[in-house]
Formats: structure tokens, sequence, C-alpha cells
């Protein structure tokens, strides 16, 4: 199995303070996409993970509008950090 490396935006410091933050756990769903992504890149056929990353997909896609109707400078500056492009508005 491939490692990639693994986004760290946010410092050890930060990390200890704000982990019930909606950018924290919006960097750690990230960090979970990445590695569920590489893993079925080996293992094509493993449809309980692809499940799985479809959750997480869409919860983070949930935290994401979340923060854009928050805090929008904060949504512009996560989603070009995480080079995520911006989800579309009905």
């Amino acid at each position: 199995m491939v490692k990639k490396s693994f986004i760290s935006v946010i410092s050890n410091e930060e990390k200890e303070e704000n982990r019930g933050s909606v950018a924290f756990q919006i960097l750690s769903l990230s960090n979970r996409i990445l590695k569920l992504s590489s893993h079925l890149e080996l293992h094509r056929k493993d449809y309980l993970s692809q499940k799985g990353l479809r959750k997480i997909l869409g919860k983070r896609q949930r935290m994401l509008s979340y923060l854009s109707k928050k805090n929008k400078i904060r949504y512009k500056e996560l989603i070009n950090q995480l080079d995520i492009r911006e989800s579309k508005t009905r």
C-alpha cells in the first residue's frame, strides 16, 4: 500500500484547543477521505469501504455548507488550503 502525505494545515497546538471546531473536523474528514481513496485504488471491489467513503464525503459536504453559511471567509481559506472545489449552490 502506498502511503501518501496527509494534509496538516492546523498546527499541533491548535489541534489540542480546537478539536471541536468545524474547520478541524473538515480537515480530519479530508484526511480520512484520502486514506480511503488510496485504499480503494488497491482494492476496487471493497464495497463496504466505498459506502463508508460516500458517507464521509456527504458529511464533509454538509459541514462545508454549514461553514459557508456561518463564516464565508474561513470557508474560502479552507477550500483553498485543501484544494477542494467549491460546492454548487441550489
